[in-house]
């Protein structure tokens, strides 16, 4: 996956929360870009930190 990919797949899953649904990521770098967009945002999110990746789920 290339990083134009990753910052686009970043940016759609940022609008979901924006619009109040979860958001699913797998893998270390997408969650790290997930976390960067949802603190420059403050946002309000459940972050549910698993083995295998993490879910985001608005708090609202």
């Amino acid at each position: 996956m290339f990083v134009v990919q990753k910052q686009r797949m970043a940016n759609q899953k940022l609008d979901q929360l924006l619009n109040g649904y979860s958001a699913y990521a797998e893998t270390d770098e997408l969650i790290r870009l997930m976390r960067r967009r949802i603190n420059s945002h403050n946002l309000d999110i459940h972050v549910d930190q698993t083995d295998i990746g993490c879910w985001f789920i608005p708090k609202n």
